[in-house]
């Protein structure tokens, strides 16, 4: 099996493991946990149920039908870069950051646009992102003499995601961090 080869098979059997423990964790939430169901795994994780309209922290964006379309949109993208990271034999951290960012949106796109169906709530590509991660890590209350928030809660650490958008900010970051590695490995 030459390089090409084995790159291709890794890139695609990253992105369906990812895809698969991605699925079968929101389904399991989905069918298992009342909407804002809380599981206690630690006092800094927990499981907690919860449906995403929107984009990452719950930001929305236009009209529903225009973020799935973009986000299919910019999948292709990114499967169509992936496919030519494959071609050019480019190395294998590139490979597996874009796959990472490929299996996440795909893992998003998919509740975007099947769960509305799936689960007997909204036509199709209306669907909202089934999210369970969270991590709050500490907890508290502002100090009372801090303008306009003093003694009201805090938590930090408050968003709730899934392992698409881990999948997503891990493949980023690992792409921001070995930047300039990429850039040199396409110079020679």
């Amino acid at each position: 099996m030459n390089s090409i080869t084995k790159k291709a098979l890794y890139s695609a059997s990253l992105v369906f493991i990812i895809l698969l423990l991605d699925q079968i964790s929101k389904i399991w939430v989905k069918t298992s946990f009342e909407l804002y169901e809380e599981l206690y795994i630690f006092s800094w994780f927990r499981l907690l149920f919860v449906e995403n309209n929107g984009m990452a922290f719950g930001l929305e964006w236009g009209n529903k039908i225009y973020l799935t379309l973009f986000r299919i949109v910019a999948s292709l993208g990114i499967a169509t870069y992936l496919g030519y990271c494959v071609k050019k034999n480019e190395t294998w951290t590139l490979l597996t950051c874009t796959s990472l960012v490929l299996a996440g949106a795909t893992g998003n796109i998919i509740d975007c646009v099947f769960y509305g169906q799936w689960f007997d709530y909204a036509p199709y590509f209306y669907g909202r992102v089934v999210d369970m991660l969270y991590f709050p890590l500490i907890e508290g209350h502002y100090w009372d003499w801090i303008p306009g928030v003093g003694g009201q809660p805090f938590v930090f650490f408050a968003p709730v995601f899934n392992l698409a958008d881990s999948a997503i900010c891990i493949g980023v970051a690992l792409l921001l961090i070995y930047e300039s590695k990429f850039a040199k490995h396409e110079n020679k």
